[in-house]
């Protein structure tokens, strides 16, 4: 097939892949999140019954917390196999776990049923759970990122982000739905078990859809291109810490205040809102609905506007936003009045979104084919230890010390304070053309050949 033809055949199966990627995206973050809404809302009185609720809530974000340490070593693993194999059969492998080890946990015996077993159990499969997904958000962003053309990538790139907003609507709106049909003594009792059961089923819908997509055309360029090179090939790991650590840092670093404000303002709120602001279960988990649907909105026309004015800029006002929210946020839900707090949800995903949305691109464009799905995955996925994984443990924490909500604000603040920074000694990657982007060594020296000739 001749090189126009090629493109051709890339761009109209462009929408197929968004789609494919969406959709998958969007079930692993539902199972991630549902997760992370029930920790708040009622592991800690499950699993950790005999803590007071405070506590039992605390022990409850800490696996929660777990989860997010095997993110690296999925991001380590996929990444690997991602940028030998291909993208789209390591994400199909990330489905696939990611949704046995949801629905094994809606099957858990609890702490009344087994004792000490059902936490560690719970516990077990949280790690499955992160390990699933270090290694779904590269190859998720990179399949559409290397079907797209450079003009649209942040818009294109931008849909798969929006897995995180839907997901977390589609978790929080089936617990919402248990919620209110039963009483809380059923939804205890066997009510929570249910949307993590139905994972089985969103499983099933994703596989069919992401087995009909074709791999990156890039990627499949970049092997060929490989075979007709005597040298001997370095493990991606190796390629990434030698020729783009730097690029990594920028990463990791931008990552900081999207994923720390992420979790403070959708999982976290949710215990604020429940045990010191004194809203029902229902209130709390609708405002993060609302919240959570307008964001999802909200993402592709951020990642439209990254294309026009920049990744950086956009990036920028998303991470001073958020950073100056913080001390907003927190007032609003205290005001115990449930259109402030849709107002403090939404206002704060508004500012994540400019962050998160062109985050895909962002990231695709500071790697080389062959070491984009480490480079990006291991940016971002070691970043989360720091950042998402203990946010609403130090978020519950500093609340059960204080009494205050001021330290958390804090907290949120100086993570946009690294994020402006790392964003800024970063470089505008609007525009860059995949196949061109060379290894480069710490020197700054370019070695090597461009990905794709």
């Amino acid at each position: 097939m001749n090189a126009p033809a090629s493109a051709a055949a890339t761009r109209s199966s462009l929408p197929r892949v968004v789609a494919a990627s969406l959709i998958g995206t969007t079930i692993e973050w539902y199972d991630y999140f549902l997760y992370g809404t029930a920790a708040a809302l009622v592991f800690g009185k499950l699993f950790f019954p005999h803590s007071d609720p405070l506590t039992g809530t605390l022990l409850s974000f800490l696996t929660y917390a777990i989860g997010f340490a095997a993110r690296p070593l999925g991001a380590l693993v996929f990444g690997h196999f991602g940028d030998r194999v291909g993208r789209k059969r390591l994400l199909v492998v990330s489905l696939l776990l990611m949704g046995g080890s949801t629905t094994a946990i809606g099957l858990l015996p609890t702490y009344d049923s087994i004792g000490v077993a059902a936490p560690v159990l719970l516990t077990a499969l949280r790690l499955v759970q992160g390990f699933a997904l270090g290694g779904e958000w590269g190859g998720a962003v990179l399949l559409v990122s290397e079907h797209g053309d450079q003009r649209r990538r942040g818009f294109w790139a931008s849909w798969p982000q929006g897995g995180a907003p839907a997901g977390n609507l589609l978790a929080a709106g089936v617990l919402s739905l248990m919620t209110t049909l039963q009483s809380d003594a059923d939804f205890l009792s066997w009510g929570w078990r249910v949307p993590f059961l139905l994972s089985a089923v969103l499983v099933g819908v994703g596989m069919w859809i992401r087995l009909a997509v074709e791999e990156s055309p890039l990627f499949r360029q970049a092997i060929a291109n490989k075979a007709n090179q005597p040298e001997a090939e370095q493990a991606p790991l190796v390629g990434v810490l030698k020729h783009h650590w730097r690029e990594v840092l920028v990463a990791m670093g931008a990552r900081m205040a999207e994923n720390i404000s992420y979790y403070v303002m959708t999982t976290f709120v949710l215990t604020y809102a429940v045990s010191h602001a004194h809203f029902g279960k229902q209130s709390a988990l609708n405002a993060v609905l609302i919240a959570s649907a307008i964001q999802f909105a909200l993402i592709p026309l951020f990642g439209a506007l990254s294309d026009r004015v920049g990744r950086k800029p956009v990036y920028l006002v998303g991470a001073a936003g958020v950073g100056v929210w913080a001390f907003v946020f927190f007032g609003l839900v205290d005001t115990r009045s449930f259109p402030q707090l849709v107002l403090a949800v939404t206002v704060g995903l508004v500012f994540h979104s400019a962050m998160y949305a062109p985050q895909a691109a962002f990231f695709s464009e500071l790697f080389a084919t062959r070491l984009r799905y480490s480079g990006a995955s291991i940016g971002a996925q070691f970043a989360s230890v720091a950042a998402g994984a203990p946010a609403p443990l130090i978020a519950t924490a500093l609340l059960k010390d204080y009494g205050s909500s001021t330290p958390i604000s804090v907290y949120v603040a100086l993570a946009a304070v690294v994020t402006v920074l790392a964003v800024l000694c970063g470089r505008e990657t609007r525009g860059r053309d995949l196949t061109r982007i060379e290894e480069q060594p710490a020197d700054g020296a370019p070695v090597g050949k461009p990905a794709v000739a």
